[in-house]
């Protein structure tokens, strides 16, 4: 992918359907997609997609995708696969947005490739299209309330962590269309150093 112009064709957001996962920490990508909605120019128009729910528009003379999978997160693959083929778009025109529970709330980091680090979406999406060679943000979901790792993923914020959530998946949205309006490299150098939960305690202290 060329970093300094955006190729971004499909952004997909990882997470599980139903109203048992709605809020939890394992649902950030879906959250992303949610505010992204509301922060790109144009219309998009729902429609149902295999194993997903997906946004089509366009936005600077291409077209957009914006895809939940609607597969159960250990299956999102299969939602992405179909879909890349049926819009004839390349693995360097993703960019998927996943929950990170080793990086903390408040940080996000975006890459151009990488491993799965052993999230169960991110492995079935690399197995589906046979690639890691794809753009990645990972929204930092991990705190001091953690235990038992399955439970504290599906789990939802704590009320403590309530604000710098919401701060944290409002900037992955800013974040994501950064790369997709700009370019990736853009995103990166704005976005990858920024600790909210560390300013938002300087602003309680000042």
């Amino acid at each position: 992918m060329n970093e300094r112009q955006s190729t971004i064709g499909l952004v997909v957001g990882l997470g599980n359907p139903g109203a048992e996962y709605a809020g939890s920490r394992h649902n950030a990508g879906f959250m992303v997609i949610d505010r992204l909605l509301k922060l790109l120019p144009g219309t998009f128009t729902e429609k149902a997609v295999s194993s997903g729910t997906a946004w089509c528009g366009r936005i600077k003379g291409r077209n957009l995708t914006l895809l939940k999978p609607m597969t159960f997160m250990n299956l999102s693959g299969k939602a992405v696969a179909p879909l890349l083929r049926s819009q004839q778009l390349t693995p360097a025109e993703i960019l998927v947005v996943y929950d990170d529970v080793d990086l903390p709330l408040g940080r996000l980091r975006l890459r151009a490739n990488g491993s799965s680090g052993g999230h169960h979406g991110m492995d079935s999406i690399i197995a589906e299209i046979g690639t890691q060679n794809f753009a990645r943000l990972r929204v930092g979901t991990g705190s001091k309330h953690r235990h038992d790792q399955i439970e504290f993923v599906l789990g939802a914020f704590a009320a403590d962590e309530q604000e710098i959530a919401e701060k944290a998946l409002t900037a992955a949205a800013t974040a994501a269309q950064t790369a997709i309006c700009r370019d990736l490299l853009t995103a990166m150098n704005t976005y990858n150093g920024i600790d909210l939960a560390q300013e938002q305690t300087m602003e309680k202290n000042s």
